[in-house]
């Protein structure tokens, strides 16, 4: 069963298994002085994520394109948001600083995502295929993952995005449906699965991939109900992780989910035929992502570090 929080509790102790080490290894401070010197920006430090150490001690970043103010307004995320007179232009030469990081950084697979820009006409999307284009010019043999917002439901920006040549396309649903006025207003679920069956029509070579957090309430029987949704759209691979709350700012963590349930929902994920299923307290999106297109047969559900450098 979750741990169940109880009303209003602002300074519970979190589980063994969320801890994680603070960074500070010589490689992270390599990942970040590039990061900064080449004026990106990574959704590992916007979205507080707790992997950061881990993934930068790996030379693995997930580059947050497009500036780092959101048109969006989701409970759950702490990236800064955005207003008419706040959010600057596009920078034109951003996408060829991400692939100049990605070849420096030797990259296998990088992963490239952004906040939600709804003040462009096209949402972004020739900006996202600039980059992937960036990338596999500058790093040839690096598979390219994008983790693009649901950009309004148009399908012939998705066309735009796909016809880059990404290799996985990645969008995530984030909860189940009944919560989605609380977390993800402005989002809307059916818009959301569709982006995802759109992108495996427009392109059947590209993996497609979403992701939720767990802790905010929902019940099982949702998440499996999810996970049907999910198969019923084509969708490849599925990530599901721990709700943190970032700031006091966000909403409140309902309950934290066991290792013993997320290893229930990672074999639930196998069975209705996902290749592969990332579950686990500490999974993100990009969590591991290099080992999604690895393999097809087997899983990670404890939510740890593996060695070695992707």
């Amino acid at each position: 069963m979750p741990i169940e929080i109880p009303r209003n509790a602002e300074q519970i102790v979190k589980p063994a298994w969320l801890k994680v080490r603070a960074p500070g290894s010589e490689e992270y401070l390599q990942t970040r002085n590039l990061v900064k010197g080449l004026r990106l920006h990574t959704v590992c430090e916007e979205a507080h994520c707790p992997n950061i150490g881990e993934c930068w001690s790996h030379h693995t970043a997930t580059f947050m394109i497009m500036g780092d103010l959101c048109t969006r307004r989701c409970h759950f995320c702490s990236v800064k948001k955005g207003t008419a007179d706040t959010l600057q232009p596009l920078d034109s030469l951003e996408p060829e600083r991400v692939g100049y990081a990605v070849a420096k950084l030797k990259l296998k697979h990088a992963v490239v995502t952004s906040v939600d820009r709804d003040d462009i006409p096209d949402f972004g999307a020739a900006h996202f295929a600039a980059t992937v284009r960036s990338i596999h010019r500058q790093a040839p043999d690096c598979k390219v993952e994008l983790l693009i917002g649901d950009m309004r439901g148009r399908r012939e920006d998705l066309a735009i995005i796909m016809e880059s040549g990404v290799d996985v396309l990645n969008h995530n649903l984030e909860t189940v449906p009944r919560l989605y006025k609380k977390v993800r207003p402005g989002a809307d679920y059916q818009r959301s699965l569709s982006i995802l069956k759109w992108a495996k029509e427009l392109s059947s070579s590209s993996l497609t991939k979403s992701g939720i957090m767990v802790g905010l309430g929902e019940t099982r029987d949702e998440v499996l109900s999810l996970m049907d949704d999910m198969r019923a759209h084509g969708i490849d691979i599925m990530t599901i992780g721990q709700y943190l709350r970032p700031t006091k700012k966000q909403l409140p963590v309902k309950a934290f989910v066991t290792p013993e349930e997320f290893k229930d929902y990672e074999v639930e994920g196998l069975k209705r035929g996902f290749k592969f299923v990332e579950a686990g307290a500490l999974v993100r999106s990009s969590y591991h992502a290099w080992k999604h297109t690895a393999t097809s047969s087997t899983s990670r559900a404890d939510g740890q570090a593996s060695p070695g450098t992707p």
